[in-house]
């Protein structure tokens, strides 16, 4: 009988595992960099289920530096409650970053952080709600992705609208192109916020840092594994579809 041996062809190389803080494959991950800071603000951060772009989503990377940081993956929640895990005094405390055209250049280019009202318009007393706010909500994806959080979600109608005025443009540069140029990423908004409502821009400073080291190790890794770093679609805002969601 002639010998027929089988031939295989090589096995693929394993996928490296993901750190189980960030979720990001191993090589990408910069958490042991990630340097807590001490904060009197909640921060709560949505993601939408289809916000998948790990190699450069900084959600959970953001929410580390803070030890009342809440990440929740889904599209809906009863209440504010619901979906940080703990009683919530009063939700009008708490402070949503706010999709709406509003745009803080336009209502006041000296603001980084600006209280609306529900129509869109800048808020009167604008120091005494932002310091009377106990807590951020963060709403992570795609700006479609976020939009349809927003809609699912009522009981956001309660909390206190927010709009940021960058200094400058996300740091994603060409990476990630946002609809928008006032649009951040999750980690570089909740760093602006959080140090704009606490008065220390020292949490801005280290998250941005973060960014930055997150940043550089996937241009690193990009040039070694390019299977790791999928490079996203451009961001495009979405105004057809979103009516015909339920």
């Amino acid at each position: 009988m002639s010998d027929q041996s089988h031939h295989h062809p090589p096995l693929a190389a394993e996928p490296p595992p993901d750190c189980p803080r960030c979720q990001k494959p191993l090589p990408l991950c910069v958490c042991d960099s990630v340097i807590p800071l001490e904060s009197r603000l909640g921060l709560l951060i949505l993601q939408h289920p289809q916000e998948q772009d790990r190699a450069l989503g900084t959600a959970r990377l953001a929410a580390q530096h803070f030890k009342n940081a809440v990440v929740k993956v889904g599209l809906s929640w009863p209440s504010l409650a619901k979906a940080l895990g703990r009683p919530v005094a009063d939700p009008a405390r708490w402070a949503i970053l706010y999709l709406g055209s509003a745009k803080a250049a336009e209502l006041d280019p000296e603001s980084e952080v600006m209280a609306l009202t529900r129509k869109g318009e800048m808020a009167e007393n604008q120091r005494a709600i932002l310091k009377s706010i106990e807590g951020v909500i963060l709403l992570d994806g795609t700006w479609s992705q976020a939009k349809a959080l927003w809609w699912r979600n009522p009981w956001m109608l309660k909390c206190q609208r927010v709009i940021l005025g960058p200094r400058r443009p996300s740091r994603y540069g060409h990476l990630r192109r946002e609809p928008r140029r006032d649009g951040l990423s999750t980690i570089e908004a909740a760093g602006l916020l959080m140090a704009a409502l606490e008065r220390r821009p020292e949490i801005a400073t280290t998250l941005d840092a973060s960014f930055e080291r997150m940043l550089a190790r996937y241009r690193e890794v990009e040039k070694a594994h390019p299977e790791l770093t999928p490079r996203p679609k451009p961001r495009k805002p979405d105004w057809r579809s979103r009516k015909r969601r339920v």
